[in-house]
């Protein structure tokens, strides 16, 4: 079992989720939360705030990976620094604690989820509920985007994973190759 905590961060709605994948695409929720800060609060005491409850899921859900959403760049560039300081709180908590930590582009994410990239949140938050057989949609759409990410995150897992053993088997013969071309010379 994997247990992943998603986030779908941000300054004023943080969505934080906890789920656990079995075999294959099988997902279970846990919990889901959405933490919100006032917009008209000093930018420390919101990021306080985020990382204190963040802290207090990793304690007491023991992920074994937090799967975050990669900011990308937007009109707002407000918008964008809120989200990525936001972010950047959470890799901190997971940090601190010895998590790794994977991040997924909203596309990549809507992909797993739904099958296409460009879906709607109307989308996501229908195939979230319909995935994890929820009895009523999550809401806000922070709580189903923090959701979908560790559903991609769990799914995309096993993938990362070969990838990252294929690098590694990669630069172990690069670095055979190359120390016998060295002791050729």
């Amino acid at each position: 079992m994997l247990r992943v905590m998603g986030v779908d961060p941000g300054l004023t709605r943080c969505g934080l989720s906890m789920i656990e994948g079995g075999t294959g695409r099988q997902v279970t929720a846990l919990d889901v939360d959405v933490v919100r800060t006032p917009s008209d609060a000093p930018l420390h005491r919101r990021l306080l705030t985020i990382s204190d409850t963040v802290e207090y899921w990793m304690d007491t859900h023991k992920p074994d990976v937090v799967a975050v959403e990669r900011v990308f760049s937007q009109q707002n560039v407000s918008t964008v620094m809120g989200t990525a300081q936001a972010g950047g709180v959470v890799a901190l908590a997971a940090a601190k604690r010895d998590i790794d930590v994977h991040f997924h582009t909203p596309s990549e994410v809507k992909a797993a989820v739904t099958g296409n990239g460009r879906a709607d949140k109307a989308q996501v938050t229908e195939m979230v509920t319909r995935i994890l057989a929820l009895q009523q949609k999550p809401t806000p759409a922070d709580a189903a985007d923090a959701l979908a990410l560790a559903i991609c995150h769990c799914w995309r897992a096993p993938m990362i994973a070969r990838m990252a053993q294929a690098e590694a088997m990669a630069a172990e013969q690069k670095k055979r190759y190359q120390a016998k071309l060295k002791a050729a010379r």
